[in-house]
């Protein structure tokens, strides 16, 4: 438990006095680059301390005047704060409503762009989400998405649901396949002890979805990439 202790420990201390300024300065000037820089250092710092260490692989450079939809496996809640401080600034993540109503960090989410969805499988929502993307992206925000809807129990890639595809052949972005491996060992579902060690994240070359004819084709491609990057035992 002493790292999971660390972690947040970390966290609080340097995130609560970070967040009590940043927002502020947000809502006032409008600009989110510095809140996003901030929140990045807190979350590097606090995944340093706890003796993560983080190891990424690019296939391929990214364009910087191009606005990307990275699309990762998901088995640990140590995802995200591992793969967002890689990710090009500025990020928005997609997840689910129910997160943006966590005090602070809901408001921070809020101003920061994320966007929330909702998990009930209509196609009213996953429309409404897709058009919230098309102005993210527009407005010079990456997407970040978990489009296996949860973090895999066993470790094992799991079948990605259609909502991010819908988004991404809505919005025409290139899409970033991402690997990720070593975390599910470090945090397991249902646990918030961690165990630390080294995490590795292998982003792939980007997939254009105007090659693909339908949402489906561009999602076994994804899929397949993704795949492709992690050990046997976690391969579908």
């Amino acid at each position: 438990m002493f790292a999971t202790i660390v972690l947040v420990g970390v966290w609080i201390l340097l995130g609560v006095p970070v967040a009590l300024v940043a927002i502020p300065w947000t809502i006032v000037t409008r600009k989110i680059l510095p809140m996003y820089r901030a929140a990045i250092v807190v979350v590097r710092t606090g995944i340093r301390c706890a003796g993560i260490r983080v190891e990424p692989v690019w296939r391929e450079p990214l364009d910087p005047g191009q606005r990307y939809i990275f699309l990762a496996n998901h088995v640990s809640n140590l995802d995200p704060p591992i793969l967002i401080p890689l990710l090009p600034l500025p990020v928005a993540v997609i997840l689910k409503r129910s997160l943006m109503k966590i005090p602070i960090l809901g408001w921070a989410m809020r101003l920061a762009g994320y966007i929330p969805v909702d998990r009930d499988g209509r196609v009213e929502s996953a429309m409404e989400s897709a058009e919230i993307a098309k102005r993210t992206l527009a407005s010079g925000i990456h997407i970040l998405s978990f489009p296996e809807g949860t973090r895999s129990r066993d470790g094992r890639l799991q079948p990605f649901k259609k909502g991010p595809f819908y988004m991404a052949h809505e919005s025409s972005a290139p899409v970033v396949p991402i690997s990720i491996y070593g975390t599910e060992s470090m945090m397991r579902k249902g646990s918030i002890r961690i165990f630390p060690a080294t995490a590795h994240v292998i982003f792939h070359a980007p997939i254009q979805p105007r090659d693909y004819r339908t949402r489906e084709d561009l999602m076994e491609a994804v899929h397949a990439a993704v795949a492709s990057g992690l050990p046997d035992q976690m391969r579908p």
